[in-house]
């Protein structure tokens, strides 16, 4: 066995084992530098990682007690009209627990002081009884009383926004008609947890709220006295939801219903979804490429640490100490370059996450958000980061472990190199000697040379996902609002209007283009899949509401046929010149079969696409028109908003550039917050994975160096062999950073594509170089501190070393 004869007593060993702990610290201290860069990477690592778990852990705690303790239903539907008896043919459905039918009703807002158009939604509440689902968290003030039909409660974001409170005044248009309300209270529901209009991707807290009012009161104002026009509903445990769904969807469909559907479709629920399935993508992705880069960091590092600390090992074994000695030795070296980063990496963790899971709050309207740390989340980091370490050392501790005495005591028999391409090559007479060998000792050392390329090519592949995020970001929103939707205002109508309503609107002061647009529910089928969505009938060229091909190009509609946005045509595992059912929600509410005929390239939302002719032929109607679009002249917007106040028939006003602006501040509060964090992580990974390439080629050559300037080699010679070492090997890493960074920029881009966004994947010159930026800076960097060390090197004691 290797080594010598086990120690002569326990406090020998103690005696020994405290001698390798002090020789543990030297060398930490002596490799201060290189292990806080391993330690940072770590930290980087371990940092991301409890940002991505801590917050989704707060986000989906807080749903699922907000949705049990308020009784969020589990089966939606609307309809035109049914007489209160329906209820109990619907009660009566198998599987179904409770159910509350109500009154909604979109209105038009005025708000004093608030002179843009705003919109809500109305919906009843039992009178004089709380509801049995779907009940509301009080946040301030009280209910609507029963006897009062002039009450109601509003969202909180939109009392928050425009400072209302109990008490204060409200103007809203419910079917045509002026209404004074007064605010009882504001409230949350587990229904509108994320407040946004049905035709936004995003809150607008400011133009549009949402408001409950008492049955009596709402059923008075709006025509549906002992009648409703929409139903909840709550489910058994271990109900088939697909099942109940049908049975709704047969029971209403007499009375004009757009089609039942579950939690999975109901817009509040399905964004929460969508953003717990991209923080589940970045708890995934992120902190494993950051882990990859730290483990083959540490096997770099502690591999040759190990080769040159070959004679200290042997003297160690010599001297009675066992292979696992050695073994925990160097572990322990390792474990406390883990424990250093996953401390700072939880520490930072746990402050970045709680500010994020603050900036959701603004997003998501739950009563309070459960930020907590489990402890099972720091085990998680502390494992990941472990694992990666010993993923990372475990060959180079095995081999110290395994080291023969006599063989460690010898030092390593001189390299046998022969006449290379460098000495048959012309080159040769044009180059000086120093950078001769800086050629030379890079090509006799393929895989030294070849392992820190890649170190290098990893940091700077961070750095072009980091930076592709940036750029990506703006480009998307770009296309949408500048392409896409070059629209100022979206108008929607209460009802289907004649299509000579675009004609009166052009006429409207301020007006400069105006189209229309038919909206109409649908159930798109292919095979197995389905998915709910309207389909938008358009012109043949639309102008204001562009249709793009995968080049950027606008499309015309043809005269029959459908266009899905390519995100959903996948989805649906449907391609151009396949058929698609759908399931019309509206009017006669036939099933038609019809061809996909072309796909279109929306970084936005999805849809889906008709002319509007052949979109009113299916309906069996006339040119009818759901909303419109206005390009206007600012100068009149105030008098265009009172003209458009007096038209009962538009049910809301949405306002373009405010949309834009809500999804930038979005984009700039979560995913852009997140890849600058990323980008500052990345840029000091990139200084991290340079520095310790210099210091280990300096340690390596530190003796050759010093006998080069003994040799008669100038100061500044000696230098750019060093320097031009480090050069070359960054220059050689920066091709295949840029296509590792295209790979991690690619991986990211199918994580993060949903129904809310897809962030399209746009490599812009300008983030590769942004990152060779910083990769060249962090080489210089490096270059200037292993150079000052080189003018500090002790010549005398390096020469002195064993032959």
């Amino acid at each position: 066995m290797t080594g010598a004869a086990n120690p002569a007593s326990s406090a020998g060993r103690g005696a020994r084992l405290r001698a390798l702990n002090r020789k543990l610290l030297r060398d930490l201290s002596a490799l201060k530098g290189q292990a806080a860069a391993i330690a940072l990477v770590i930290a980087s690592g371990v940092m991301t990682l409890m940002i991505a778990v801590t917050t989704l852990d707060a986000l989906s705690l807080t749903q699922q007690r907000f949705y049990e303790d308020f009784h969020f239903a589990d089966v939606f539907a609307d309809l035109t009209r049914a007489p209160e008896a329906v209820s109990e043919r619907l009660r009566g459905i198998p599987g179904v627990n409770r159910i509350e039918t109500r009154v909604k009703a979109p209105v038009r807002l005025e708000v004093p002081g608030f002179g843009e158009p705003a919109r809500g939604l109305l919906l009843s509440i039992p009178d004089g009884r709380e509801a049995l689902l779907n009940q509301l968290y009080l946040r301030e003030g009280r209910l609507p009383d029963p006897g009062r039909a002039d009450e109601v409660a509003v969202s909180d974001g939109f009392a928050a926004a425009h400072g209302l409170r109990a008490g204060d005044r409200i103007t809203a248009i419910i079917r045509g008609r002026l209404t004074t309300l007064w605010i009882s209270g504001t409230v949350l529901s587990p229904e509108h947890v994320y407040q946004a209009a049905p035709t936004d991707l995003l809150p607008d807290y400011r133009r549009y709220g949402i408001l409950w009012m008492n049955r009596r009161a709402l059923a008075s104002a709006y025509g549906m006295e002992g009648a409703f026009n929409n139903v909840v509903l709550g489910l058994e445990a271990g109900a088939s939801e697909a099942r109940v769904i049908a049975e709704v969807d047969r029971v209403l469909g007499r009375y004009g219903g757009t089609g039942a559907y579950g939690r999975d479709d109901q817009h509040s629920h399905r964004f929460l979804h969508e953003e717990l399935r991209q923080l589940r993508a970045q708890a995934a992705i992120l902190p494993t490429i950051f882990m990859l880069v730290s483990a083959f960091l540490l096997n770099v590092v502690l591999g040759r640490i190990i080769r040159n600390q070959r004679e200290q090992v042997a003297v160690l074994k010599a001297f009675g100490y066992h292979d696992r000695d050695i073994a925990l030795h160097y572990g322990t070296m390792t474990g406390m370059i883990v424990a250093i980063g996953s401390a700072l990496g939880i520490g930072f963790g746990l402050w970045a996450g709680s500010g994020l899971a603050g900036i959701y709050t603004e997003y998501f309207r739950f009563p309070e958000l459960r930020f907590r740390l489990q402890g099972w989340v720091i085990l998680l980091a502390i494992g990941v980061a472990a694992g990666a370490a010993m993923l990372g050392t475990l060959r180079s501790v095995r081999a110290a472990a395994r080291l023969p005495p006599a063989e460690g005591m010898r030092p390593e028999p001189p390299a046998r190199f022969h006449r290379g391409w460098l000495e048959r090559s012309a080159l040769r007479g044009w180059l000086d000697q120093p950078t001769r060998i800086v050629l030379r000792n890079v090509s006799r050392h393929p895989l030294k040379s070849a392992l820190s390329v890649v170190g290098i090519a990893m940091s700077l592949g961070l750095l072009v996902m980091g930076a592709y995020q940036l750029n990506a970001v703006d480009h998307m929103i770009d296309t949408q609002y500048r392409q896409v939707m070059r629209m100022d205002l979206h108008l929607s109508f209460s009802d289907p209007t004649p299509a000579r309503v675009q004609s009166e609107l052009r006429h409207l002061p301020g007006v400069l283009v105006a189209e229309t647009y038919r909206s109409v529910p649908v159930r798109l089928l292919a095979g197995h899949r389905e998915y709910r969505t309207a389909v938008l009938g358009m012109d043949e060229q639309p102008y204001l509401r562009q249709l793009l091909d995968g080049r950027q190009r606008p499309q015309r509609l043809p005269p029959e046929g459908l266009l899905l946005t390519d995100y959903l045509a996948q989805d649906l595992g449907l391609r151009v010149g396949d058929r698609v059912r759908l399931e019309v929600q509206e009017g006669h509410r036939q099933t038609v079969t019809v061809p996909l005929v072309g796909v279109v390239d929306e970084p936005l939302g999805v849809g889906a696409y008709m002319r509007r002719a052949a979109l009113n032929r299916l309906m069996r109607e006339g040119p009818a028109v759901s909303g419109a679009w206005l390009m206007i002249d600012a100068g009149q917007e105030a008098t265009l908003f009172e003209r458009l106040w007096e038209l009962p028939a538009i049910a809301s006003v949405g306002m373009i550039s405010e949309a834009e602006g809500d999804i930038r501040e979005y984009m700039a509060d979560t995913l852009l917050m997140f890849a600058l964090v990323f980008v500052l992580l990345a840029t000091s990974i990139t200084f991290a994975v340079v520095y310790n390439n210099a210091r280990i080629a300096f340690a390596e050559r530190s003796r050759e160096l010093a006998t080069l300037q003994v040799l008669g080699y100038s100061r500044a010679e000696v230098s750019w062999i060093l320097i031009g070492e480090i050069l070359l090997l960054t220059l050689v890493a920066l091709p295949v950073g840029w296509l590792i960074g295209t790979g991690f920029a690619w991986a990211l881009n199918q994580a993060f594509s949903m129904d809310m966004f897809r962030v399209p994947l746009v490599l812009t010159p300008g983030a590769y170089g942004f990152a060779t930026a910083v990769v060249l800076a962090a080489s210089v960097a490096a270059a200037a501190l292993v150079v000052r060390r080189l003018h500090r090197l002790d010549k005398l004691s390096l020469l002195k070393a064993v032959e």
